[in-house]
């Protein structure tokens, strides 16, 4: 039995570890994670926001359908991308992140192969992840079976190619949230500037493969990803806002325990690395960048800027929800869970939780959003509207409309719904089963309530343009011809 315990305890120590790599910070804070000016967001009347939820490559193939389907709704000369070319801002988590980074990083093109080059792939191909083995097997009970060396590394190479927060800010426009967990602090981590600030740790110079990675370290099966906090290294000072939120007897505890997660990252006495698991646990929706932004800048139309919540007529916000159906296996029979099975079980408990608290509280930010939307936009001086707008023709405060939505397995029939509950969280899948996944990401898309609510105020804002013109140009009410 000694032996036995002898060689066990050999093999925890062997434990996959992740030495930090994020740079210390060498100017006074980290710049935006884009800086969408009028030129790129054009006359901005769509705004469109996505989050994908986790669930591996499931949740990466589920979310690529939805997008396909975006692509192919509201194409016009001026959006050849559909849907796609009015995305600026895109939510992942776990399984859902590397979607979303691939599509922050590249915008539509990046869908481009995207099934061949990585949905239909072995993203297992570096990791240790066979049952069998015992080392895995106690490395994962130790900490972690697999380190970054492993899925990090695959998705450099057939994705990202090195590409880091910088490259992200240089080529995109799109706002690109990737969602992890503080397993100290019990919160939702966010790959933002005002995190980096707090760590004296440059946020730019951050692999988005190492975010992503953090985004999907599923307990056990991955070793934590850890960051550095490098406290001494900048002139940090806590920003007013973060002091209100932590204060503030109105603010929601879950800013109050982000507020408390940021001020330890500036605190030597109580944070020297940050362990980062899947973003699932806490936040399975990656709903807390919405509400930070809103705190940091004080202001109604964060996360957009003044410019783009002036000429904002329709907003849809679309979730992307590749979550399973319960397992009732374990209600079959007398025994179980344990072991493994029992920590697995729990881990998939506490992110079915993170799910649906976090969209019902997107919900309620979203609606609190619209309100002093419009309250701020009716407030504004009209030479300031004609600043940020380029004109006050039509403008109207209050044309303001936002749809949020989500698109599930719920939104498929029975038959794929039970096809699709069989589709395992992993990394690797059957080429049909990601086809079939894809599939019902449009399907689903196609099937929400809001999401075609959307579109119906789209056409229904071409056609009151179509008459306004048509009264303008002849004195005369003429009917609209098609939709």
């Amino acid at each position: 039995m000694k032996r036995l315990l002898f060689c066990f305890a050999l093999l925890a120590g062997c434990a996959a570890l992740n030495p930090p790599i994020n740079p210390p910070l060498t100017r006074a804070e980290n710049l935006p994670l884009v800086e969408a000016g009028i030129p790129a967001i054009g006359d901005g009347e769509l705004y469109v926001g996505l989050a994908f939820s986790g669930g591996g490559m499931r949740a990466s193939a589920f979310a690529y359908g939805m997008l396909e389907e975006l692509r192919a709704a509201g194409v016009t000369p001026a959006a050849p991308n559909g849907l796609l070319d009015h995305v600026r801002l895109v939510s992942g988590v776990s399984g859902g992140s590397v979607t979303a980074a691939q599509f922050g990083l590249w915008g539509p093109k990046g869908l481009d192969g995207y099934r061949e080059r990585y949905l239909i792939t072995d993203a297992e191909k570096y990791m240790a992840n066979s049952a069998l083995n015992p080392l895995t097997i106690v490395r994962g009970l130790s900490g972690g079976a697999n380190g970054r060396k492993t899925f990090a590394r695959y998705l450099d190479e057939v994705l990202y190619r090195g590409a880091t927060f910088g490259d992200l800010r240089a080529r995109s426009q799109i706002k690109t949230w990737i969602n992890a967990t503080d397993v100290a602090n019990n919160t939702p981590f966010l790959f933002a500037p005002e995190t980096f600030d707090a760590l004296c740790s440059d946020l730019s110079g951050m692999p988005l493969s190492e975010a992503v990675a953090a985004s999907a370290a599923f307990p056990l099966v991955f070793s934590p990803v850890v960051l550095e906090a490098h406290q001494g290294r900048c002139d940090y000072v806590e920003p007013d806002w973060l002091t209100a939120a932590r204060y503030n007897p109105e603010a929601t505890a879950a800013m109050r325990a982000h507020a408390r997660a940021l001020e330890s990252y500036a605190d030597p006495e109580k944070v020297k690395f940050v362990k980062l698991l899947d973003g699932g646990i806490t936040d399975n929706f990656g709903t807390t960048g919405l509400a930070v932004e809103r705190a940091r800048a004080q202001a109604a139309y964060a996360p957009m800027t003044p410019a783009e919540a002036v000429r904002m007529k329709r907003m849809l916000f679309l979730v992307a929800n590749a979550g399973v159906e319960a397992d009732y296996g374990w209600t079959q029979k007398l025994p179980g869970p344990g072991g493994v099975g029992l920590a697995m079980s729990i881990a998939t408990s506490s992110m079915s939780a993170a799910t649906r608290s976090g969209y019902d509280a997107m919900r309620g930010e979203v609606s609190r959003w619209q309100e002093e939307l419009v309250e701020w936009r009716c407030a504004l001086p009209m030479a300031e509207v004609r600043r940020l707008r380029g004109s006050t023709a039509g403008w109207d405060c209050t044309d303001i409309k936002l749809f949020v939505g989500q698109a599930s397995f719920e939104g498929v029939d029975e038959a794929m719904r039970a096809q699709l509950n069989t589709v395992p969280t992993r990394l690797r899948l059957k080429t049909d089963q990601v086809d079939l996944v894809i599939e019902a990401g449009r399907i689903a898309t196609r099937a929400t309530p809001e999401f075609n609510g959307f579109l119906q105020s789209l056409d229904g804002n071409a056609v009151e343009a179509r008459i306004a013109a048509g009264i303008k140009a002849g004195g005369r009410r003429i009917a609209p011809v098609g939709p």
